[in-house]
């Protein structure tokens, strides 16, 4: 692949365990974690701060890293640059969960992490294995092609 995007997300849980999740506004509307891009020269743990708090409203810390997780594979319409994303864990410091960025995401919520509301990423059906499972510092690969479902009447 000639490039490679650099992303992160945050597996955050409320005190009675629930994850916090973000349903895409575009595409294939399909739900995820928190995230955004890395900025040239951007340390992916101020990445992720940065991003939550701007997309969600919430303020969090890094707890730790979940795993990094390469999305590879092809799109219906060609091939696309492999992705990877940082995954952390990150605990909520203030803030109130609100949708802050519509163009991005249209909804936001608490979920259990084993029933989590479908469609998701692939990328999140597996961190969210492995960050439920406890696991740190995990490598994996992802394939895109487990990410495209058909896209959903709007409500």
């Amino acid at each position: 692949m000639d490039s490679l995007t650099s992303a992160v997300a945050a597996v955050i849980t409320d005190p009675g365990g629930r994850v916090l999740l973000c349903r895409q506004s575009q595409g294939h509307q399909l739900w995820g974690l928190p995230s955004g891009r890395i900025q040239h020269c951007e340390h992916p743990a101020h990445a992720v701060v940065r991003d939550v708090q701007a997309d969600t409203g919430l303020c969090v810390d890094v707890v730790d890293l979940v795993g990094l997780y390469r999305l590879t594979g092809t799109a219906g319409d060609g091939p696309l640059p492999d992705v990877v994303v940082h995954v952390f864990r990150a605990r909520v410091t203030g803030g109130e969960a609100s949708v802050n960025a519509p163009a991005r995401i249209s909804r936001l919520g608490w979920y259990d992490p084993h029933e989590p509301p479908e469609p998701l990423t692939a990328t999140v059906r597996q961190a969210l294995a492995d960050a439920t499972a406890g696991r740190s510092g995990v490598l994996a690969d992802v394939h895109r092609f487990a990410e495209a479902p058909p896209i959903e009447a709007a409500s």
